[in-house]
């Protein structure tokens, strides 16, 4: 179904943020401005200082955390809001996640809303540029995407991106989404594992850079505990694709930003070729 056959298709923004006065004012201006949005919210995880009045003001419909729960209570906050707020005789928005400190960058996510509408893929995820100045070696990188790839069969570029456009479906069948930062792998093994389809798109964005400082070592580590968190729980429940549901001919034959499903749903008619 092309954007035209779909003219109702409504987006929500959700952003999850904390400690981001100084940002979160230009990202939200910028994603009031992506087509099909017609609501942004911002859930306050906690923050000290002005976050929440300065989204509000740029904006946003605003939810405040007293205390911090981290990153995936407040995903989950923010589309509980927007369902609360969807039409009851349109369709169901989709749900656009958004870090908070992208700034006017946020913008390029317009990228990730085509694909979910016209139904090339459940969930899109943004691939962005390397980014000058960012610290680390990659091993919170490669570990995730090694983790997704054992569970899934799919090897994504940027497995750690935040920025992603879903279906409500295919935000329910990762529900509840895995804890702290390993929300993104958890999202996209949980999705996979449910028969969808995921695509990776390049967005031109840019985040606040993470250094090599103490600060930075300590959030990666953070990152590559919440990474191992995620997957070791989805292991014991058992939530990966059976080897025998694999497509191996999908595996092997993968290509990065293209849609990727990782089995086919018995519901469904076997693909031509």
């Amino acid at each position: 179904m092309s954007p035209s056959e779909c003219p109702d298709q409504r987006v929500a923004v959700v952003i999850p943020a904390r400690d981001e006065a100084a940002r979160i004012a230009a990202t939200v201006r910028a994603c009031r401005a992506i087509p099909r949005v017609d609501l942004v919210v911002v859930v306050d995880d906690g923050s000290a200082d002005s976050t929440q009045d300065h989204a509000r003001a740029a904006g946003a419909v605003t939810v405040r955390h007293s205390v911090t729960r981290g990153k995936a209570s407040a995903l989950e906050t923010g589309a509980g809001v927007v369902a609360m707020r969807d039409y009851k005789d349109g369709p169901t928005r989709l749900l656009l996640f958004i870090d908070a400190d992208l700034g006017d960058s946020a913008a390029s996510c317009a990228d990730l809303v085509p694909p979910v509408i016209d139904g090339v893929a459940d969930m899109s995820i943004a691939a962005p540029p390397k980014q000058a100045g960012a610290g680390g070696r990659g091993r919170v990188v490669r570990a995730a995407r090694a983790a997704i790839a054992a569970a899934t069969g799919w090897a994504p570029v940027a497995p750690l991106s935040g920025q992603r456009c879903l279906t409500r479906g295919a935000y329910e069948a990762a529900a509840p989404l895995a804890d702290g930062w390993g929300v993104e792998v958890g999202l996209s093994i949980d999705v996979l594992v449910a028969g969808m389809t995921v695509i990776e798109v390049p967005c031109d964005i840019t985040h606040r850079v993470t250094g090599n400082d103490r600060a930075g070592k300590f959030h990666r580590a953070a990152q590559y505990r919440d990474v191992l968190w995620a997957v070791a729980a989805r292991r014991l429940r058992g939530r990966r694709v059976p080897r025998k549901q694999l497509d191996e001919t999908r595996i092997r034959e993968q290509s990065p930003f293209h849609a990727y499903r990782s089995w086919q749903r018995p519901t469904e008619p076997a693909e031509a070729g």
